[in-house]
This record gives C-alpha cells, sequence and structure tokens, in this order.
C-alpha cells in the first residue's frame, strides 16, 4: 500500500495521536542530556505511531469485527498510555511544581482556600456520592461515543472520539507546563483523607483505584513525591464538559444522564480535593478552545484525507 493510500485511512483522531507522539518524540530529543533513556521514548512513540498506521488499514471490514472494533476505539486506551508517559516526562524532567502559584490565585479570588470552605459541608454520604460519580470520569466519554457507535452513526462516534483525544491532550500539554499535585496534598494532610472526609462502603476502595493510577503506592510516607502532576489544568473539568456540551448539540439521550452526573462531577473535583477552583476554570477555557477548534480541525482531515462519509 502506497503513502498516499496510507494517509487517506487517517482520520482526525489518528493525526491527533500521530501529531502528539511526534511531539513528544520531539520533547525527548530536545531534553536528551537530561533523559538518560531519551532513545527508549523515542522508539516506543515510534512504535505507537506505527501501530496506528497498521491499524488504520483496517476501515473497510464490518463494524461490528473485532478488527474494526480495535481500529476504531484503539484511541481510549492510548490516551491512559499518554497520560502515564506525561508523568515521565515530568518525573524525567525534574519540573518543579506550581500549587504555590494555583493556592494564591484561589485566595485573591476567594479569600480563602475553597476546600476548606467546602470542608464545612461535608458528610459521608455526601462523600460517598461524589466519589463514585468521580470515578466515572473515564467512563464518561465511552458513554456517549458507544451510543453513536451502536447506531452505526461512524461518522458522528469519530467526530466524538477524536474531539475527546485532542482535549485530553490539550490537557496534557497543561500538565507539562503547569505541573501541580492539588490541594489534597499541598492544603490537606493526604495520610488522613479517609478521616477527615469519610465516605460510606465505596469511597477507601475508589480511593485506593484513583491513588493508583495516579501512581501512589499504598502506605509510602511521601506520597507527594510519587503523585502525577495533573491538576491544572482540570481535564475532569474540561473533558466533561466537552461531552456534556456534545451531548446536547449532537442530540444525544444519553444527555440526560451526563448532564446531571456531570454537574456533581465537576463540584466533586473541588469538594473530594483533587483540585483548586483556578483549575476548574482553566478546564473551562480548555474546553472552550476545544469545541472551538475541534469540528474545523475535524473538517479539514476528514475531507482532504480520511472519511468522507460515514461508511468508511
Amino acid at each position: 500500500m502506497n503513502l498516499y493510500a496510507n494517509l487517506r485511512n487517517l482520520h482526525f483522531g489518528d493525526l491527533v495521536n500521530i501529531f502528539f507522539y511526534l511531539f513528544l518524540i520531539f520533547l525527548a530529543i530536545s531534553f536528551s542530556p537530561q533523559l538518560k533513556i531519551w532513545w527508549l521514548i523515542v522508539l516506543f512513540n515510534f512504535l505507537v505511531i506505527s501501530f496506528i498506521l497498521f491499524v488504520s488499514r483496517w476501515n473497510s471490514l464490518e463494524i461490528f469485527s473485532i478488527k474494526r472494533f480495535v481500529r476504531e476505539w484503539y484511541l481510549i486506551p492510548l490516551i491512559l498510555l499518554t497520560f502515564k508517559e506525561i508523568y515521565f516526562f515530568i518525573n524525567l524532567l525534574k519540573l518543579p511544581d506550581y500549587d504555590w502559584i494555583l493556592i494564591k490565585i484561589d485566595q485573591m479570588i476567594f479569600g480563602e482556600h475553597p476546600t476548606y470552605v467546602l470542608s464545612k459541608i461535608a458528610h459521608p454520604i455526601l462523600t460517598e456520592i461524589l466519589q463514585i460519580v468521580y470515578s466515572t470520569f473515564y467512563f464518561f466519554p465511552i458513554i456517549l461515543m458507544y451510543d453513536f457507535y451502536r447506531r452505526g452513526d461512524i461518522l458522528t462516534y469519530r467526530y466524538v472520539v477524536a474531539t475527546v483525544v485532542y482535549g485530553f491532550y490539550l490537557s496534557y500539554i497543561g500538565y507539562l507546563l503547569v505541573p501541580a499535585i492539588g490541594p489534597r496534598f499541598t492544603l490537606h494532610d493526604f495520610s488522613n483523607l479517609d478521616v477527615e472526609l469519610p465516605g460510606l462502603f465505596l469511597t477507601e476502595p475508589l480511593r485506593w483505584i484513583i491513588n493508583t493510577g495516579e501512581s501512589i503506592p499504598p502506605g509510602v510516607p511521601n506520597p507527594e513525591e510519587f503523585a502525577q502532576r495533573d491538576a491544572f489544568p482540570s481535564g475532569h473539568t474540561q473533558l466533561t464538559l466537552v461531552v456534556m456540551y456534545l451531548s446536547i448539540v449532537l442530540n444525544s439521550k444519553t444527555r440526560y444522564f451526563l448532564i446531571p452526573v456531570g454537574i456533581l462531577l465537576i463540584f466533586s473535583t473541588v469538594y473530594l480535593r483533587y483540585h483548586y477552583v483556578i483549575d476548574l476554570i482553566a478546564g473551562f477555557l480548555f474546553a472552550v478552545f476545544t469545541l472551538a477548534t475541534a469540528p474545523y480541525l475535524f473538517n479539514q482531515c476528514e475531507t482532504k484525507i480520511g472519511l468522507k462519509n460515514g461508511k468508511g
């Protein structure tokens, strides 16, 4: 298959991934004096790009075949894989934390720390509900995506998944520019979180799952040294707003679930001490930028290179 034919198989979501992995390769080479394993990072990212080019050839298969499913859904696990790679970049480059700036901005806006204020209304039932809602974050966009995938509306499905992936990667750039760990480490005692903000049955195990996903080993005396620097912007706020908005404009019935749960999810980010309010404000601005630019980029890519209709 020639290069032109390969390019025609790519969709906007594929291109977002390829360009972001090329960006990571550029970073690795640029900071090679500080990255002893820079060559391994470059090799890994080239392998991921090769995988994308390989599966992009599976366009013509039946929609419910295994290969077609992999071709359409591979972008979702790549979001998590890239999230971990950003973690290694920040650690290997020894980037400084900027929590102190975010704390000062919140103080300037509100006069005191919002997480302190919300502690006054804390209740185990409320904490349990919000921890469950917060933990649904990665399933949130999948609910909307699957609504269009099951209908066979592949063009709309690809628009949703590409916009979500695009939004995630924009937030990852924010993590690189402004590394921060959030108020549960800086304003509160992380080791006492279960005591200060208890839930009922699922809160503690869900926290453990989230902490594990953020590279925090259980029981370590210095968890802040292991935690993912992913507070600014609030990706939970950004992507939740993106998904809520798309569910409305694309007239998906999932909006009746996504909107109320999404509002609670955004509130939970501060109540549960994962984020400063300025993170949410930044997440809102990132969401606006994502939604303002994604349709143009999607239409340009799908018209000039990839899909021309919903059947391909």
